[in-house]
């Protein structure tokens, strides 16, 4: 899959401080969605399909990532 990033509007979450790395997210063409390391905009940017990112974020929201007690 190739898609164009150099129009993409990357952003944060709400939730961000300046201080503190994090990832940032970019709706792309088609329903694809760009997630890319804050520190490093200019490295690699992870491509995911709609299907797959609705996966995941279903399995945020439900709690499946969420780190063992």
């Amino acid at each position: 899959m190739t898609i164009d990033l150099n129009n993409a509007q990357w952003f944060k979450s709400s939730r961000s401080t300046p201080a503190h790395e994090c990832v940032e997210v970019a709706w792309l063409e088609a329903g694809n969605v760009g997630v890319r390391d804050s520190k490093d905009p200019a490295g690699p940017a992870l491509i995911f399909a709609p299907g797959q990112w609705d996966a995941f974020a279903a399995g945020v929201r439900g709690g499946e990532f969420d780190r063992p007690a």
